[in-house]
């Protein structure tokens, strides 16, 4: 009698389990169909998804002005120094695709985010978004503003870019290398054909070629002067409480995420008065 209990004991369980594993099989197959996808999409430069831009960080920022400073005195890409008014610093991985929309030259990247509300629209494409990056470019030309640009791997794909990037700076041609790798072109190059590929070195010199010697650009990135300065770069950006990309400071004010620099604009002006 106790044998036929515990058969139809262990019977109801296996009726109760199998459709219950059943049903989560189908559901983790699903999700990771999906995630599969976004990643996909992101490395395609078809579609942008989850946006990383957040609201106004109402935390605390974890870097003092003394700390913004002391970035323009470390082995970092700097433009300018610390006695001007303005303090930018970006935190920022060549492969992430808002690091790009706010870089100004991704114009596909920035209509297919966040399509619902057409919140990373360029103002020249009919929306309203203003990429922050030209603006406080135009800032550090006219002698107003001084910019540090700091590696974090925010989409995991940029290692040879930034090093393109560090070689480039060596000549003092960051803008000109930054501008071209910030374009759709870069952003697909960088996130299916180099990836951190040390054997693309070549790739990167030919598509860089227009802006910086590509005999020059082979040979640093082959020489791998700067593989240590990656570490250097995600170490200092950590302890400015960074976790992610793009991240800038105006001097000591915080603004995690691809804000438009309508956001930004008021902390410049008050720094400029």
């Amino acid at each position: 009698m106790s044998e036929v209990k515990s058969s139809k004991k262990i019977k109801g369980i296996r009726q109760f389990f199998v459709p219950t594993l059943v049903v989560v099989a189908i559901a983790l197959a699903f999700f990771s169909g999906t995630l599969w996808q976004k990643v996909k999409n992101l490395e395609s430069g078809s579609k942008v998804e989850n946006t990383t831009a957040q609201a106004p960080n109402a935390a605390p920022a974890a870097a003092s002005l003394e700390d913004i400073k002391g970035i323009f005195d470390k082995d970092v890409i700097k433009i300018g120094d610390a006695n001007r008014k303005v303090l930018f610093v970006e935190m920022a991985d060549p492969s992430c695709p808002y690091c790009h929309i706010a870089g100004g030259f991704n114009p596909e990247l920035s209509a297919s985010a966040d399509t619902q509300a057409n919140r990373f629209k360029y103002v020249s494409d009919g929306g309203k978004y203003v990429p922050p990056v030209p603006e406080m470019k135009k800032l550090v030309s006219e002698g107003k503003a001084s910019y540090a640009y700091i590696y974090y791997p925010g989409h995991g794909s940029g290692e040879m870019g930034m090093k393109a990037l560090y070689c480039a700076a060596e000549k003092g041609l960051f803008w000109e290398a930054h501008d071209l790798l910030l374009t759709n072109t870069g952003y697909t190059l960088l996130n299916t054909t180099v990836k951190n590929d040390k054997t693309q070195s070549q790739a990167i010199a030919n598509f860089l070629k227009s802006a910086v010697d590509p005999v020059f650009m082979k040979s640093c990135l082959d020489s791998g002067k700067y593989d240590a300065r990656l570490a250097s770069d995600q170490e200092l950006a950590t302890s400015l409480g960074i976790q992610g990309t793009p991240n800038f400071y105006v001097n000591a004010t915080n603004f995690a995420g691809a804000y438009s620099y309508t956001d930004l604009e008021p902390t410049v002006n008050s720094a400029l008065q």
